[in-house]
């Protein structure tokens, strides 16, 4: 099989690992980790917030271009089953649609975010209505914003998380979507309760194999700690949720999601990038891997002997 570089994911890296930092410190973090591509946190005080005039989204757009660097995403917290008014969440989802086709950002990260039962971490919640009116509720929430979606060219994509950790989850909802719309798999949701890999993939690959989403990776000791600890130092299946992606061809967007906003102990996200750019040159390295056979010595040929 030819080798091609360019059929590798495209590593980018969330602001949520950078809380308090500035867009100066982000880039040249980047930079010196070989990394283009920035998800940018939507929120109030952050680098990308929602209130930016015109001109502070062209000067920040500019700034992000010429430093080299991609804007891959925005992360907003837009619950798309939240039970509030529908004009609330559709008017918050189209506000970050426009942000984000201003940013020259391609998509925009929501959440379901429906209430549940109490449960444990370990245990896929109970939505506190009927699991099929909270999908029907999300879905036409994001049908809603579909033909503004396209004309903006930038799609929602729904992460696995909270109401609906798992890639099952996930697709019950985008099924019933009219429009252009994506998928988030974060490695940590599904997994923690229980979906394997290859079950959240084959699920999810309608999206992700058509450009309309993306693939978290972090890592945590869990169930002892949800702590982020460098790619390959925790619990998590790492290492194949890289083989998966490779030998499925996946070359989208692989977005280090290093929780620091949540887990002030975690270590610097500088310092979290150098692992996570280790692991994946582990995986999609910059070049092939040696061919030794050249330097092996020529097979013995049989004498052959020619008779009169």
């Amino acid at each position: 099989m030819q080798y091609l570089p360019e059929g590798r994911p495209v590593l980018t890296v969330s602001t949520l690992g950078a809380p308090g930092e500035g867009l100066g410190t982000v880039l040249g973090w980047l930079a010196a980790n070989g990394v283009s591509g920035v998800e940018l946190r939507l929120a109030p005080g952050e680098i990308a917030a929602p209130a930016m005039t015109r001109q502070e989204r062209a000067r920040l757009r500019s700034e992000v271009a010429d430093a080299g660097v991609a804007i891959t995403g925005l992360a907003s917290y837009i619950r798309v089953a939240d039970p509030a008014p529908d004009e609330l969440v559709v008017g918050a989802l189209e506000a970050a649609l426009f942000l984000a086709a201003d940013l020259g950002a391609p998509t925009v990260r929501v959440f379901p975010g429906a209430p549940t039962e109490p449960a444990d971490y370990q245990e896929v919640p109970r939505t506190t209505a009927a699991r099929h009116e909270v999908d029907a509720l999300a879905a036409r929430r994001l049908t809603a914003v579909g033909r503004l979606a396209e004309e903006l060219d930038v799609f929602p994509a729904l992460e696995t998380h909270d109401s609906h950790p798992r890639g099952q989850d996930i697709a019950a909802i985008l099924a019933q979507v009219e429009g252009r719309v994506g998928a988030v798999w974060d490695l940590m949701h599904p997994w923690r309760v229980g979906e394997g890999l290859e079950d959240t993939w084959n699920v999810l690959a309608p999206w992700l194999i058509s450009g309309l989403g993306s693939v978290q990776v972090k890592d945590a000791g869990l169930p002892a700690s949800r702590t982020p600890v460098p790619i390959g130092d925790g619990t998590l299946p790492v290492d194949g949720f890289a083989r998966l992606l490779r030998d499925r061809g996946y070359t989208g967007l692989l977005c280090l999601e290093w929780e620091k906003a949540w887990h002030p102990d975690a270590v610097r996200l500088d310092t979290a990038l150098e692992s996570t750019k280790a692991w994946y040159l582990r995986h999609w390295p910059d070049r092939p891997p040696a061919d030794n056979s050249r330097n092996q010595p020529a097979p013995a040929r049989d004498t052959v002997v020619e008779t009169p």
